[in-house]
Formats: C-alpha cells, structure tokens, sequence
C-alpha cells in the first residue's frame, strides 16, 4: 500500500482506489471509496482508519476535504466504515447518514456527531447531484446494509457486489461475473438467503449506466444484465443449498 489514485469515473464523480498486496489472498485486492463533487459533496465509503491519510491526501487533489457535506457506506465493516470519524473531524460542517436500522444498531452510537436516518428510496439532492439510499438487508453482507445510486449519471455504487482480487483497471466493460463468482466461491462473503436474488433484481431494474465496484473496476457495459446474472447465480447456489 503506497498511494491512493484519485480517477473521475463520471461527471465530477471520482473514485479513491488502494491496491493492497498484503489482503484479499496472494493477489491482493483493491479497496474503492468514491467522491461525488456536487454542491454538497459526498463520500460513499470511508475506507480503513490507517488509509485515511492517503485518502484525504488523494480527495485534497479535487477538493479541499473540509468541503465535505455527506458521508455514508454501505455497512459497519473496517473498509467501509473504519475512518468515518477522522473524514467527520477533518469535514466540520460534514454529517454522516445511513438507513434507520444501521444507525440505531450502530452509527448512532459510533459518529463523532448525530447522523441522518434515511428511509429506503429516500433522495439527498447534493445541489447539482442527487443521490438515492436503497436498503438492502443482508446483500452484500451485515444486517444494516444499503447500497447509494446516483440518478443524474445512472452510477450504482453497489460494494461487495461483484468483488474480485487484484489490482483493478479503472474501467472494464468485459466479464466482472466469473472472477466474481470465483472469488465468491472461497470467500463465501455473500449473506446468501431467499431474498438475495430479488434484492439484486431490484437494482437491476435501476438500469444503472455504471456499476461502481468496491473491489474491482468501474463497469460500463450492460449494468442490468450483469446484475441479473449475478442474481440467477446467487439462486442457483440457493437451490443447491436446499
């Protein structure tokens, strides 16, 4: 781990990436938090308390950090959620959200100061950007979990889904199934249940534009269709459980 790259993705929407050699098995794997530069800017994963430095350093390259307005993750893991306090302390005027559940179980207690409680579906306008929190229980993992679509770019910002090891390219429009599958399949990361499918059919319904991987590259090809199949897969290992 040596440095953070800061790439813009989309319209003023950067993603932070760290290659890791030492995680993730003998390749590695790339840990993504993305900034969206709006009038009230955002931050969508934290990442890890000891890479905070590196991050700030990496958002300091667009923005100054102190502009900071938002700061949400998917759910309380250390890569998602571990250096929330230190963007918090370095943002004054920034405020932390999550759903309901994952602030009464958690964020509540841990942010430096009170977050916002967001409703499934409900909308942030960040003032030329508008972002939507999508509860999703148990997908990728954790009971708190949610997932944040941007609606002016069409971005998913969707964290485990579709997690692979290495160092990722930036943007990739080929096959993010099978090292998906493949990392899965040894992982076993996914809270597999008889909700997973539908819950990934519904964001496929989303028709995003750009699949933006926490652990992997930015995908631009067909965001439906992957994420369907990613559901059909995730039925069939359920079927097999059974």
């Amino acid at each position: 781990m040596t440095e953070t790259r800061i790439d813009e993705i989309g319209d003023r929407i950067y993603r932070l990436s760290t290659f890791v050699s030492s995680a993730g098995g003998p390749n590695g794997i790339t840990f993504c938090e993305y900034l969206v530069d709006a009038e009230e800017p955002l931050l969508f994963h934290c990442g890890h308390r000891q890479r905070f430095p590196l991050g700030a350093a990496a958002v300091a390259r667009v923005m100054p950090v102190g502009r900071l307005k938002w700061i949400s993750y998917s759910h309380a893991e250390a890569d998602e959620a571990g250096a929330m306090n230190e963007w918090l302390g370095a943002a004054p005027g920034a405020t932390a959200f999550h759903g309901r559940f994952g602030c009464n179980i958690w964020l509540n207690d841990a942010a430096i100061r009170p977050p916002r409680a967001v409703k499934d579906g409900e909308t942030i306008d960040l003032g030329g950007k508008r972002v939507r929190w999508i509860g999703t229980p148990h997908l990728p993992h954790c009971w708190d979990a949610g997932l944040l679509y941007e609606e002016t770019t069409g971005t998913l910002f969707c964290s485990d889904l579709f997690a692979q090891p290495g160092e990722a390219a930036l943007f990739s429009d080929g096959d993010i199934l099978a090292p998906a599958i493949a990392f899965e399949a040894g992982a076993h990361a996914t809270s597999l249940g008889p909700t997973t499918g539908k819950m990934i059919r519904k964001l496929a319904d989303l028709k995003p534009r750009r699949l933006a991987l926490m652990h992997g590259p930015v995908y631009t090809g067909d965001g439906a269709a992957a994420l369907n199949a990613l559901a059909d897969y995730f039925d069939a290992e359920l079927r097999a459980a059974l």
